[in-house]
């Protein structure tokens, strides 16, 4: 995944916070993927303007040892789910 790729939920997709499992969810037709904290935030900034470097600067203001690489891999992971859609 580029830092410059631009990666935004997909339509019918929805991030939500799962009472009952006390944690992050994004549901898609697919299924459902269980976040992290982390993970839920990368997924938060997935707003069709940030590139996935952009991410990574924000994220890395927030938590400590967060790597650009590893944010792109986690993008790269949610396209496959079909979760979130990527221009450029």
């Amino acid at each position: 995944m580029k830092p410059d790729a631009v990666p935004r939920i997909r339509r019918g997709v929805k991030c939500t916070y799962d009472q009952t499992r006390s944690a992050h969810v994004v549901l898609f037709p697919e299924g459902v993927l269980v976040l992290n904290e982390t993970a839920a935030s990368v997924v938060a900034l997935c707003d069709g303007a940030r590139s996935v470097g952009d991410i990574a600067v924000a994220l890395a203001d927030e938590y400590d040892g967060v790597e650009p690489s590893d944010v792109a891999s986690l993008v790269a992971r949610l396209v496959e789910r079909r979760v979130v859609d990527v221009d450029g």
